[in-house]
């Protein structure tokens, strides 16, 4: 409880799971001093600060303490303990709070399912997530339309077309029409299909196609469940847009789903050509891009090797927005000018976090780790981007990734740099202090 208390107080120190003795007798005072949580709610709250914070490796160490201190969890914490471990692909978690559950003669419900099986979609374990069913017909729990489309997905993201027509098949025979996020489905298995054939562009703009249509089980696809915990569709079905969908400011066009995933291929598959017959079918239609099809186009024309048309495609799109271009935009172009490692790609990509920068728009702990990450693999030149990037988030006090701490070390260490340098001193520190803190022993 102490350790994840330092947590809302302000300390950011991970929790590692305790492995030795833990001290169960403290005075009144001691004991409500560092104390966390008490009732049901105020745990509650907890779990969903973790989850909001990213931080669902700690959520086992909460259900440890509420069993601990006598709290007995209910059907509503069990069902935010299994939103946090989806939302951070810990299928043992999720087995773990399923297995919990039981053991209180609590049945996981439709809902909770569910999560069970994206859980097993995320991590690829397409056996594991086939299996839900087989339990759900024991324990009498009715599959409902997201069930089928959360195995369909689950299917899709390890490229067995197979298994998704087939569960196509079962969701037509039980009376079920396909709603956009099925075809959004069936456009990731033809993407995720290796290898590549002949038919899969035709498949996917066919697929585009069909997602416009409207289907009976669209306005029931949602559930009141997942609105209250926090989960998206998207989420839920583990879209490339589940990151985008519940943020504000245009980020996705909701009814453009069908459109998202396949420009998302088109960036994937290196296919330009596809791409253009994309924006056609969506000038047709009287749509406009929005911030992920626009993050798409940059991210296609980069991955392709043509910087300036991805230059020309990013400044088009800034001058037509009234308001200011999200972070995210900036680090598509950031990061697809410095494929290859240009010295006019690295230029771009400079002047681009510059002109981020002055504008009021700043890098977050995951976006700078990222771009902080492949920016260290530049092998010659001045290293000024990576340095840069390293600068711009020690201002706003942000601690990069494990990974891109090490890699940016190792880059400056390639280097012609005095040993007792600040900024090699600073890095070498901050990784040993990761490191500790990781887990990982230092060598």
């Amino acid at each position: 409880m102490k350790l994840l208390q330092s947590i809302f107080s302000g300390r950011h120190m991970p929790l590692i799971r305790a492995t030795g003795r833990r001290y169960f007798a403290a005075n009144p005072e001691e004991y409500e001093k560092r104390n966390y949580a008490n009732n049901l709610s105020e745990f509650n709250t907890v779990i969903g600060s973790l989850t909001g914070q990213r931080r669902y490796y700690l959520l086992r160490d909460v259900y440890d303490d509420m069993m601990l201190d006598g709290v007995q969890p209910s059907r509503d914490i069990f069902h935010c303990l299994f939103v946090g471990s989806m939302k951070g692909a810990r299928l043992q978690d999720v087995l773990f709070f399923r297995d919990e559950m039981k053991a209180m003669g609590l049945v996981p419900d439709v809902a909770l399912y569910n999560f069970m099986i994206s859980t097993y979609g995320k991590t690829k374990n397409t056996s594991g997530a086939a299996q839900i069913l087989d339990e759900m017909k024991i324990y009498g729990v009715k599959p409902n339309v997201q069930t089928y489309t959360c195995l369909l997905n689950a299917f899709a993201l390890s490229g067995r077309l197979d298994r998704v027509y087939a569960i196509v098949r079962d969701m037509t025979a039980a009376g079920l029409g396909l709603n956009r996020f099925c075809y959004a489905g069936l456009i990731t298995a033809h993407i995720n299909r290796t290898p590549v054939t002949d038919d899969t562009i035709a498949k996917i703009l066919e697929y585009v196609g069909k997602s416009k249509e409207w289907s009976s089980v669209e306005a029931l696809s949602s559930t009141a469940e997942n609105v209250m915990v926090g989960v998206s569709e998207e989420e839920l079905y583990n879209l490339v847009t589940g990151e985008y969908a519940r943020r504000r400011g245009g980020f996705l066009s909701r009814q453009l789903t069908g459109y998202h995933i396949a420009f998302h291929a088109c960036a994937e598959l290196r296919n330009v050509e596809m791409l253009e017959t994309l924006m056609d079918m969506l000038e047709k239609d009287g749509q406009f891009p929005d911030i992920f099809i626009a993050m798409q186009t940059v991210r296609c024309y980069l991955r392709c090797g043509d910087i300036d048309r991805g230059l020309q495609i990013f400044t088009n799109f800034e001058n037509t927005r009234r308001s200011a271009v999200p972070v995210e935009l900036y680090a598509t172009l950031i990061e697809g000018a410095m494929i290859g490692y240009t010295t006019k790609g690295m230029q771009i990509a400079q002047d681009t976090l510059i002109a981020m920068n002055t504008k009021g728009s700043f890098l977050n702990q995951k976006i700078g780790s990222d771009l902080l990450l492949a920016a260290a693999g530049e092998k010659t030149g001045g290293y000024t981007v990576a340095s840069l990037i390293w600068d711009m988030m020690q201002a706003q006090k942000i601690i990069p990734s494990l990974p891109a701490v090490e890699a940016y070390l190792k880059g400056l260490k390639e280097r012609d740099i005095p040993q007792d340098d600040p900024r090699l001193v600073l890095v070498s520190r901050t990784h040993e202090d990761l490191m500790r803190t990781s887990g990982r022993i230092l060598r």
